[in-house]
């Protein structure tokens, strides 16, 4: 039998197979954050498809922090029967779900939140080619202890509705993302400078979180390897906070890469499959690195499409899980295909043309296979 359908185990959560559904925001959630039968229709179509666990997209952990429309909320007690209901849909379709777990920081929306976006360091108003920046306002010790808070009761909620863990968002150029990245970080205190003082409000938010949920409740976090931006986060810093990371306790770390700054400013969005396109597993270099450096389970995700790539990523110990976001759109049943026998390369094409559409206010799907069933 493949390695790609090993049962394997992070902490108390056994998973059935090496595929991981990475997490994606889908713009099904209401208003308020609630998660409506829409959403969940979609998480269990995927969940029917064979992925060994999935990762829920952004759900953010204060109001505050709430970065697009119609994302997923945990920052209120009101939010568990739907966030309950969710959990419940995915486990009677045999599979495991945890809750990513995140605040916006700078990019999160006043016109949604109400108030001025906070983040590491102050940014003035700035005019991209996709639109224009707001201005964000420096975060205070008090706000980083709000932000600690914050993950804290959200993990709580996550436990209490029954997700078999939490994922921490450190990716994307989203808050924990901005601290660690000296392109958003320009701060002289303890949280700012070094990589150890970049990474420390994850490692405080970590701590807090690991008191309440207990020992054995799995505890990851998806981190960038590079953001694609002059004066971002290297990779060798990447490797530095993923050890430091890996040594405070965190269970497993998902590799990624880019933020929005790229493509409201810069108007890049695919500037990751640009670079690499003809390269499977975008991270795979930082991955193998990584697994030199850190005992904990690496997940690869980013531009995997083929069963061959994947197996030999788990094969050859690049990395230990999977993670598939896109090719789960184009074709949630990829990963029962690949198990049939039937090991036929995705029909995605990786240009990011369903996420596009979510920007415009359109449902999450596969643009192409759209206009294929409408020809």
């Amino acid at each position: 039998m493949s390695k790609l359908f090993e049962t394997t185990r992070i902490k108390n959560l056994t998973i059935p197979n090496r595929f991981i559904r990475s997490a994606t925001y889908t713009g099904m959630a209401g208003d308020d954050g609630t998660v409506t039968p829409r959403e969940i229709r979609f998480i269990v179509n995927q969940a029917k498809g064979g992925v060994g666990l999935i990762i829920t997209g952004y759900a953010y952990v204060l109001k505050d922090g709430q970065a697009r429309t119609r994302q997923l909320g945990i920052y209120s007690d009101a939010l568990l029967p739907g966030l309950t209901q969710m959990v419940k849909a995915v486990h009677e379709a045999d599979t495991r779900i945890v809750a990513q777990v995140v605040h916006g920081g700078a990019f999160s929306a006043k016109g949604l939140t109400g108030v001025k976006a906070m983040g590491p360091s102050a940014i003035p108003a700035t005019v991209g080619k996709m639109g224009s920046f707001p201005r964000c306002r420096a975060m205070t010790q008090d706000d980083i202890s709000g932000i600690v808070e914050g993950f804290r009761q959200a993990a709580i909620r996550a436990k209490k509705a029954g997700f078999d863990g939490v994922q921490l968002h450190g990716a994307h150029g989203y808050l924990f993302s901005q601290f660690l990245s000296p392109f958003f970080n320009k701060r002289t205190d303890e949280y700012g400078g070094s990589v150890e003082n970049r990474a420390r409000i994850v490692i405080e938010t970590y701590e807090q979180v690991r008191k309440e949920v207990g020992e054995n409740y799995p505890v990851m976090i998806k981190m960038n390897v590079t953001d694609f931006l002059d004066g971002g986060i290297s990779t060798d810093e990447a490797v530095q906070a993923a050890s430091i990371y890996s040594k405070a306790g965190i269970d497993a770390i998902e590799l990624s890469g880019g933020t929005g700054w790229g493509w409201l400013i810069l108007g890049d969005y695919n500037r990751t499959a640009h670079r690499i396109i003809q390269d499977e597993g975008y991270y795979r270099d930082v991955a193998k690195l990584l697994k030199q450096k850190v005992s904990v389970p690496i997940i690869l995700t980013g531009g995997i499409l083929s069963y061959d790539v994947a197996e030999q990523i788990v094969r050859d110990g690049i990395a230990d899980y999977v993670g598939l976001c896109r090719p789960l759109i184009r074709e949630p049943n990829l990963v029962n295909r690949w198990k049939s026998g039937d090991t036929g390369r995705s029909d995605c094409i990786s240009d990011n043309g369903c996420v596009l559409e979510l920007s415009r206010g359109k449902n999450l799907e596969c643009v192409h296979l759209a206009t294929k069933n409408n020809t």
